[in-house]
Order: structure tokens, then sequence, then C-alpha cells
């Protein structure tokens, strides 16, 4: 009998540390990938103005790089610049778009973005630099004039630039849209799974308590437990950080990335890192109490 009590605390034990070891990792993405909060934060640090020059130049039509010459990169800077808060407000809500309908809180994945703001911020650069150097063809005509020849222009641009960009369903490849109604279905199992490692792992807890139906028993194993598994997946979030930070070095994403990369990295494996801590914690205390508690005297266990 003795045995086979030993026999499955071992096993319960091991139960335990799979549990807890899984549960790390379980927080570590309830905390931060699939928490749009988190995201949302994250992307709002992000230089969002330097990562869409380079795509908005791209999207000029001929007629407005003909126009302006070498100022339109200028034009464009500052655009940018002026629009990166309306950008990131535009993000964040496409965030939590996209979650609602992953987590099964909507259900269709549409966002309508207004162009209004965009248009009219390009306009008012673009006019102050035509006005400030005007193209060859217009130097020295009076600035009512340059604006009138400027709005002629500026309308061939304009009828390019939608008021309104509607993205849904309809407009991502079936490809795509198969893919995140996966990823749909994986946050549903996901979730289900984090109740029922929280639950199994309370369990566990409960049946070596009750197996050993003594403090010192108890507390020794689950604390050396809690220790154990605390101090593995700490060096394994310190490891999986430094492999993360060197792959970063040897990629070719743009620099703005490689500078924001690793503050995000350091971000996601945070709460891993607390969880970590936490069980060290808890696990040493518990081993002092199994080393220190005495059993009352008119105790009939041990």
């Amino acid at each position: 009998m003795k045995v086979f009590k030993v026999i499955l605390l071992v096993i319960l034990g091991m139960l335990l540390s799979l549990s807890l070891l899984v549960f790390g990792t379980a927080l570590t993405l309830h905390l931060s990938v699939l928490n749009p909060d988190f995201v949302a934060e994250h992307v709002e640090r992000l230089d969002i103005a330097s990562l869409t020059d380079e795509i908005i130049t791209e999207q000029i039509p001929p007629e407005a790089a003909d126009f302006m010459g070498e100022s339109l990169d200028t034009v464009l800077g500052d655009t940018i610049a002026d629009l990166e808060p309306w950008m990131k407000e535009q993000a964040r809500e496409g965030i939590y778009v996209f979650y609602d309908y992953i987590e099964g809180r909507s259900e269709s994945l549409s966002l309508i973005i207004s162009l209004e703001t965009v248009k009219e911020e390009f306009r008012e650069n673009l006019l102050a630099a035509v006005l400030a150097s005007p193209p060859p063809e217009l130097v020295g005509f009076p600035p009512a004039e340059i604006e009138l020849a400027f709005n002629e222009y500026y309308q061939l641009i304009s009828d390019e630039i939608p008021s309104t960009l509607e993205l849904d369903e309809t407009l991502l490849d079936a490809e795509v849209m198969e893919q995140i109604e996966r990823a749909k279905q994986y946050v549903n199992y996901f979730n289900l799974a984090f109740i029922v490692l929280i639950a199994f792992s309370l369990l566990m807890t409960l049946l070596i308590i009750l197996l050993h139906l003594a403090v010192r028993g108890s507390t020794r194993q689950i604390g050396i437990t809690f220790l154990s598994v605390g101090v593995v997946s700490l060096v394994g979030a310190l490891v999986a950080r430094s492999v993360a930070n060197s792959q970063l070095v040897q990629s070719d994403i743009p620099s703005t990335l490689q500078t924001w990369a690793p503050l995000l990295i350091t971000d996601v494996l945070t709460p891993l890192g607390i969880y970590c801590i936490g069980l060290i914690a808890v696990g040493i205390a518990l081993t002092v109490v199994s080393f220190v508690y005495k059993r009352d005297e008119y105790s009939y266990y041990y």
C-alpha cells in the first residue's frame, strides 16, 4: 500500500510539474500575443511613420511626381508625420476589430476607414510646398494663379485616392481567410485549454495534499515542484529571449523594427518571468515550512 502511495505521488508530482510548465507558456500567450490591449500598446510604440513612408511613396501617381519633383519626398515625410497619430488610431481600431472576430465576440470582420483626413493633410502640405517653391513653369506667377494650377494637378491625385477604405472578408484572399478562420478555431481551443490547465493544476495540488495528509509531506513535495518548475521556466525564458534577439540581429528587417522588436520580446516574456519568480518564491516558502513545521503532539497524522 505504501509503495502504491509513493508511485501515485510521483505520478501526481510529474503531472503537476507538466501542467505548471505548460501553464507558464499559456499565460505568456494569454497576456501578450492574444491580448489586444498588449498588441495595441506596442503598436503605439512603433514608429509607423518611418515604416509607411516607403509604401506611400510607391502609391503616388506619376503626375504628382512630375509636378513636384524632388520636393515630393519632403511633402510625403511631413504628411506622414502629421498623420502618425491618425494611423495609430486606425491601427488600434483594426486590432480590436480583428481580435473581436477571432475571439467570437463579432460575427463579421469589417473595418471602414475614412481617408478624408489623409487627403486633406496631403493637400495642405503639397500646396505649401508648391507655394514655397513653384515648378519652373509657374515661377513668378501670383500665389492665387499658382494655387489654381495646383488644384488642377491635385484633382488628378485626389481622384486616385478613395474617400473611404472598406476592409472585410470579401476583400481578403480565400487562403488568407482560411488561415484567419483556423486561427479563430485555435483561439477557442486555447481559451478552453487555459481554464482546464488552471483546474487541472489545482486538482493535482489537492490530490497531493489529500494523499500526504500531513503538512510536512505535502508542503515539501509541492514546494520542491514549484521551485523546480520555476527555475527551469525562468532559464527557458532567458534562453528564449537571447535566441530571439540574436536572430533579430541577423535578420534583414527595417532598422525601425530592429529597435522596436527587442522591447517587444522582453515585454512578451515578462509575464513568464513574473510567473517563474512567483513559483520560485512560493516553492521556497513551502519547502522552508516543510522543514520548520512541528507536528502537533495530539495529531494522529504524520
